[in-house]
């Protein structure tokens, strides 16, 4: 289950991707401001968060994890491929194309949590580590590959709808083998081990109940905080009954001078957040200013992506070496990202791309394993859902500004590096703190 999932999610990744490589040239195309593209890729890009504090919980207390995982795939499925009627709507294109794009956002928010918790117990069974890898791996090459797919079909039709269209049979295929899936194995409970089968409060699921960010997670070891147990079992396994609003009020849960820590990390992540804008502003940029042909833009995001997976390995690795000041890199980065990305060059902007992979790489992933580090295990679930409500007010407020301020570049440099330093004082102020709370832990008793 663990390969067909990896799969299912391989071909999705394909669409979703190969969708938001272009979602921004194609609203250009459309008609669309500036300011609009950035309010419709930041707003989708905050839906896929934020809403996963709602879809969690709620998942967890029907229990309908299935139901859950197919809802979200299908609605990512049926919205891209519709995409490639929007230049014919006439003057509702711009007004549908923008519909779909927050719809297939929505669905990655859907699936999320429940998908994570499908897979969470047969990964248990191979290793969890493992298992996650894999499927992160099969996950990363999917997103890889879609815009490598638009790019082609770009380059050989000179229009954008037919890649749209081509990229239904991706989601077609991922939707007949979760529909297999389902049909073998209704209940992955059954690669559960007998060690967590007993106990009322064995952990039967990961730590994304309301949400881990999930575009970029590449990082084996410190990236991927996944086997945390969430709150989602409850005796023998059933799923907790606990409501949405106790869900949303669990971050009184974590002690207070942890949660201090934590909101002040959290605040750290919006501002960097902010900074990285959405690609779909920069992918709007490349079309309106003629820099490439609309074939070169997804080549330049699957370039950022390639870049996200060496940021992520890479600090994955340092932050076990040398530890959490490897993530002073994010602000250093984002700094850079307005500037280059917005430049008036093609080898300015690819070399901007890079940089923002690379800091987005760092801040899906490796970013994350400071927050495991920070809270205890029973309250990690909690954190990581608030976690993501904070990386998607920052995602929507950077593009929405970047779109707002596309006609006044220095004026956005300008406020990026000043969010950017204050970050980094934030984030100092953390690891301070972080340090003054493991000294504490670390004294023996008076």
């Amino acid at each position: 289950m663990v390969i067909g999932l990896g799969f299912v999610s391989l071909f999705i990744d394909m669409v979703s991707d190969g969708a938001i490589s272009v979602g921004g040239a194609l609203l250009e195309q459309l008609g669309a401001s500036a300011a609009l593209v950035g309010a419709v890729t930041g707003g989708a890009t905050a839906i896929a968060l934020i809403l996963r504090l709602v879809t969690g919980p709620w998942a967890d207390r029907t229990g309908a994890y299935w139901p859950f995982t197919i809802a979200g795939y299908a609605m990512s499925a049926v919205s891209v491929p519709l995409l490639a009627l929007t230049p014919v709507l006439g003057t509702a294109s711009l007004a549908v194309a923008s519909g779909l794009i927050l719809v297939e956002r929505t669905g990655k928010a859907v699936r999320g949590p429940a998908k994570t918790v499908l897979l969470a117990d047969p990964a248990g069974a191979v290793g969890r580590g493992k298992g996650f890898g894999v499927h992160k791996l099969l996950d990363q090459i999917g997103a890889f590959a879609g815009p490598l797919v638009v790019a082609a079909i770009a380059a050989m039709t000179g229009e954008l709808w037919p890649a749209f269209l081509a990229l239904a049979i991706p989601a077609l295929v991922a939707m007949v083998l979760l529909f297999w899936l389902r049909a073998k194995v209704p209940d992955p409970s059954v690669y559960r081990t007998d060690g967590e089968q007993a106990g009322a409060n064995a952990p039967a699921t990961p730590a994304e109940p309301a949400a881990s960010a999930e575009p970029v997670e590449p990082a084996p070891a410190a990236a991927d905080p996944a086997p945390e147990p969430s709150s989602a079992s409850g005796a023998a396994g059933r799923p907790s009954r606990r409501s949405a609003a106790a869900r949303l009020s669990g971050l009184a849960s974590i002690p207070a001078h942890v949660r201090t820590t934590f909101l002040l990390f959290a605040t750290f992540a919006a501002l960097t957040t902010f900074g990285l804008l959405s690609f779909g502003v920069m992918s709007f940029h490349l079309a309106a200013t003629d820099l490439v042909p609309v074939a070169g833009v997804p080549l330049i995001y699957a370039a950022g992506m390639a870049a996200a997976a060496v940021g992520a390995l890479a600090t994955g690795w340092a932050y076990d070496r040398i530890g959490s000041s490897v993530l002073l890199l994010v602000p250093l980065l984002t700094a850079f990202v307005p500037g280059f990305t917005l430049g008036d060059t093609v080898a300015i902007v690819v070399v901007g791309v890079v940089i923002w992979g690379l800091a987005t790489g760092v801040q899906d992933s490796t970013v994350k394993a400071l927050v495991a580090d920070l809270v205890p295990a029973a309250q990690r679930g909690t954190a990581y859902g608030w976690f993501a409500v904070f990386q998607g007010v920052g995602a929507l407020a950077g593009a929405s500004v970047a779109g707002a301020l596309y006609g006044d570049v220095p004026l956005l440099i300008t406020i990026v590096v000043v969010l950017q330093v204050a970050a980094s004082v934030v984030l100092l102020v953390v690891l301070r703190r972080h340090r003054g709370e493991q000294a504490l832990l670390a004294a023996p008793p008076a």
